[in-house]
């Protein structure tokens, strides 16, 4: 039986151009003897679908789109069968209404042939808030050839039943067992599974899993693309009935990949890993920025260019996810601003060969002195003045962005947004964090790599600078400061990065309480420190643009922390 392993990249909402993708690759697959093609788990109107999926009209829209494609792709092979996601609507008025459901659509006709069983509702995921859980797993005979093929077929989170790899299980039956002693031939998995560092190899591993107990091969089909927060990395594959992995498709590319499952060999066509974590979460970054921007209908962005390292790196993700045309960078010298910063944030630009331009501030901020001089605030001082440094800034990034219709890419990382080393309606203004979620360690780290040779492969494939420094040794080596005022350093409010990182680390990601970090031989007051500013920030976080996800905790949709506690 041959297998096209479509891993697809949805637009969420967009049914009938989803719909016209699927038949794009059977179309283009059409004279190469498939039998079935796999799509990932709600292709046709893509994940994660959210309130949208409260809409009643969307159901029938969906039952329309099916009818007519299942006519077209009989029209184009009566042999070929497809598996797509869709939404199902409920017969009773129970909530939740919908089943999160695959169907196949053969002969010109569709129905339904699988249900999800688990339903996660840990991080980001939601799913019990509309989709109820189907009660059995789903075997699908399908006749290929003169022999009937008994094929499983599981919805991602279905086959995340092996506590020893993942360390927890959602409560309910384990839809691989219920398959044991079905002797199948195939085991399917369609997957919209979110990209996170060194999770593409889990998968593998968990799938593996489920081949020798089922003692068949295993067939994973995964989501590509950015949909807001949340980055899919694709990595679909096919793995033997030993567990062992026979093919790959590449990470973070739409593609579509043949695969003859009556006469897998180990190792028949295995796609070339990235060298580094680096290089892994660069291209992750660079997938985010480019598909949120394609899909809210932006064609360039807007950077506040600092000369620091934080803004570079999203000055150079940026160029390699929009082009060079497409990113806009302005630079805004105050009277703290150094000369070493206006000239490095100049390199940088004149190395990215990006359009720059300067726009001092220091007019705008006497203006506001002299405007407030003469109220109850007076001349602002301290951290007012410094915030307002910032908000004048944030204002003319904003009116720009507006005026040009760019997006505005926030520069901010995650140990900033997690102490609230950032200031509201100022360097947190945005349409997208592109940083958010790397700790100011994991920057330097991330930006020390693209200085490297090691990312000669990934500046060829997004057209950056072949060869010397792009974000330069001047920035990647100099003290971290945000020049609020003169001499400013980031360390004369925050402990060293190196010390306060883990600790957020600690904190945020594995949830530990402060006494377990202080017994790990943390100092105390510098643990209660952080605690304290993690939790004091949380009114900020409410207000933060949406940041692009790539850790197993990031703030967002899955950080859910009351502001109002103690």
């Amino acid at each position: 039986m041959k297998l096209v392993l479509a891993q697809l990249n949805p637009v969420v909402g967009d049914l009938q151009g989803n719909a016209e993708k699927i038949f794009a690759v059977c179309k283009s697959i059409k004279n190469k003897d498939v039998d079935l093609v796999i799509t990932p788990e709600l292709s046709l109107i893509g994940y994660p679908p959210k309130d949208l999926l409260f809409n009643p009209l969307l159901f029938e829209k969906e039952k329309n789109i099916l009818n007519k494609l299942s006519k077209k792709l009989n029209n184009l092979s009566q042999r070929l069968s497809v598996l797509i996601g869709i939404a199902e609507p409920t017969p009773d008025i129970k909530v939740p209404k919908l089943f999160n459901s695959v169907v196949i659509l053969e002969k010109g006709t569709w129905r339904i042939v699988a249900r999800k069983q688990l339903l996660p509702t840990y991080d980001v995921f939601d799913e019990k808030r509309y989709f109820r859980s189907a009660e059995k797993t789903s075997i699908l005979n399908l006749n290929f050839q003169n022999k009937v093929w008994k094929i499983g077929i599981t919805i991602c989170e279905d086959i995340w039943v092996e506590q020893s790899l993942q360390n927890q299980k959602i409560l309910g039956k384990d839809p691989i067992r219920s398959l044991e002693k079905e002797k199948l031939d195939l085991l399917i998995n369609l997957s919209a599974s979110p990209f996170i560092e060194s999770k593409s190899l889990l998968r593998q591993q968990i799938a593996a899993k489920a081949a020798i107990r089922l003692s068949c091969p295993v067939v994973y089909v995964n989501q590509v693309g950015g949909n807001d927060e949340l980055i899919f990395d694709g990595s679909s594959f096919a793995l033997n009935k030993q567990g062992k992995l026979e093919q790959e498709l590449p990470a973070f590319k739409e593609s579509v990949g043949l695969c003859n499952i009556s006469s897998l060999k180990q190792q028949l066509s295995i796609s070339s890993k990235y060298s580094t974590s680096q290089e892994v979460l660069f291209r992750a970054l660079v997938l985010g920025v480019k598909d949120y921007a394609r899909k809210c209908n932006f064609n360039s962005a807007v950077i506040g260019l600092s000369g620091g390292i934080d803004s570079a790196l999203v000055a150079t993700i940026a160029v390699a996810a929009l082009g060079i045309s497409k990113v806009h960078a302005i630079l805004m010298p105050s009277p703290w601003s150094s000369a070493g910063s206006i000239k490095d944030a100049t390199t940088l630009a004149t190395r990215l060969g990006i359009h720059h331009q300067k726009i001092p501030i220091s007019d705008v901020m006497n203006s506001f002195n002299d405007v407030l001089s003469n109220s109850t605030c007076g001349i602002p001082t301290g951290i007012t003045a410094e915030n307002l440094q910032s908000r004048i800034r944030g204002t003319i990034l904003m009116a720009l962005a507006n005026q040009k219709k760019h997006l505005l890419l926030s520069t901010g990382n995650k140990s900033e947004l997690a102490v609230g080393y950032c200031t509201l309606y100022g360097d947190m203004n945005g349409g997208l964090s592109v940083i958010g979620d790397l700790f100011k360690t994991s920057v330097f780290d991330l930006c020390n790599w693209i200085d490297s040779e090691s990312s000669s492969r990934c500046r060829n494939d997004f057209l950056l600078p072949e060869t010397g420094e792009i974000i330069g040794s001047e920035i990647r080596n100099k003290p971290p400061s945000a020049e609020l005022r003169p001499e400013q350093l980031d360390s004369d409010s925050l402990p060293d990065y190196f010390i306060l990182d883990p600790i957020l680390k600690g904190l945020i990601e594995e949830h530990l309480p402060t006494e377990v970090l202080i017994e790990k031989g943390f100092d105390k007051k510098t643990v209660h420190k952080v605690a304290n500013l993690l939790k004091n920030a949380e009114f900020k976080r409410y207000q933060a643009p949406p940041l692009l996800k790539i850790s197993n905790q990031a703030f967002g949709s899955g950080w859910k922390k009351p502001i109002a506690s103690k």
